[in-house]
């Protein structure tokens, strides 16, 4: 497994939220997260099949473009009622103008739907890959199991975290404090692994 060595690391999103909540999880290891909206790279097409197959897109893209290593993150929202969507199209829910409140009310009114018996279940799923200049690439997942409310609560995180009621707990990750968020989320499971892989 290659290491990354410190310096600039290519966040290869232009989700503000994402690029924030990976900078603070990267803070410790002496890398310094450039997001690929401040160096003008397009953003790709997502035409992959998986969470994996699509962030290795965006991170192969970033680094070839940037000549940089390129750190991508595709993660989504899969409710077992409706068939584990809306997944990989989890940001499309929330149309061009990226209104996650239209998407989270989308999400309930399919769920209003469904038969009672299909419960509320949910989980985050997350895919980080790590790119680097000459093609070479790691990928790694993470998970998270929680249910789904109704309101959202909570104005923190980003996405879905506010109707997201992780498993065990009493808050959702929109009413989390960041840190509790990085300490148990999907993201935090796959960055663990691409941190002991890694650095």
């Amino acid at each position: 497994m290659r290491k990354l060595a410190p310096g600039k690391l290519v966040i290869a999103s232009h989700n503000t939220g994402k690029v924030r909540e990976i900078g603070e999880l990267l803070g410790p290891h002496g890398v310094e997260p450039v997001s690929a909206a401040s160096l003008d790279l397009p953003e790709p097409e997502e035409v992959g099949a998986n969470f994996v197959a699509n962030a290795e897109i965006k991170a192969l893209q970033a680094a070839d473009l940037s000549g940089l290593p390129a750190l991508a993150d595709d993660s989504g929202l899969a409710v077992e009622a409706l068939g584990g969507e809306p997944g990989i199209f989890s940001a499309r829910w929330a149309g061009p103008g990226r209104d996650f409140g239209m998407a989270m009310r989308l999400v309930e009114e399919h769920l209003s739907r469904a038969p009672e018996e299909a419960g509320r279940d949910a989980h985050f799923c997350c895919a980080l890959s790590l790119a680097w200049p000459d093609g070479r690439i790691e990928s790694f997942e993470g998970r998270v199991d929680g249910v789904l409310v109704w309101p959202p609560r909570g104005d923190n995180g980003f996405g879905y975290d506010p109707m997201f009621l992780p498993v065990g707990g009493e808050l959702t990750f929109g009413e989390m404090a960041p840190e509790a968020k990085h300490a148990i989320s999907h993201r935090a499971d796959a960055f663990r692994k691409l941190v002991a892989a890694v650095f």
